[in-house]
């Protein structure tokens, strides 16, 4: 059976990763808008991404006993100064997320639930991942400046760093 405790921090996590589907699902639709499909296919596919993180929370908190509760959501900012904007509040949110994770953790420890403990160190290690990804971004965006044909470039080639960095090629 799941400790009261730890199931309120596992459902305090998918709130966590359901706001973060939705502010990514927002930040592609503004980026479709805006003339940029490749970061728009980037972030639908992050939302995407985010949302299978979360059920993967709802399946080990219902198969350990406890009830996974979903949440409602605020709805998340739908306009962005640039894709600068955008990837900065992203790296941001991914480092609120890592804290959250990290909340999680801790209170597995403090109850010692080591069961959930080993499964959160999955997202531990996503997370690291995650904001690696997210500083790459934001560390070539810085490079490029407000140069349109580079800007078109890296719209272009931003599906395939996604790819390089899960392959462990990294750029």
């Amino acid at each position: 059976m799941l400790n009261k405790k730890v199931e309120k921090a596992l459902n305090d996590q998918i709130r966590t990763e359901a706001e973060s589907s939705q502010t990514y699902l927002a930040m592609a639709s503004w980026a479709d808008a805006a003339g940029f499909p490749g970061t728009a296919g980037f972030l639908f596919a992050h939302s995407d991404e985010e949302r299978m993180h979360m059920l993967k929370l709802i399946k080990f908190v219902n198969d350990r006993g406890g009830q996974a509760i979903i949440p409602a959501l605020s709805q998340p900012a739908k306009d962005y100064k640039s894709l600068q904007n955008v990837f900065r509040l992203l790296n941001e949110h991914e480092e609120r997320v890592t804290a959250e994770i990290h909340k999680v953790v801790d209170t597995c420890l403090r109850e010692k639930d080591y069961t959930t403990h080993n499964f959160m160190q999955w997202y531990v290690a996503e997370q690291i991942e995650e904001e690696s990804l997210a500083r790459t971004i934001l560390d070539k965006l810085k490079l490029l400046g407000t140069d349109n044909g580079a800007m078109y470039l890296f719209d272009r080639d931003l599906p395939g760093l996604r790819a390089s960095q899960a392959d462990g090629g990294g750029e």
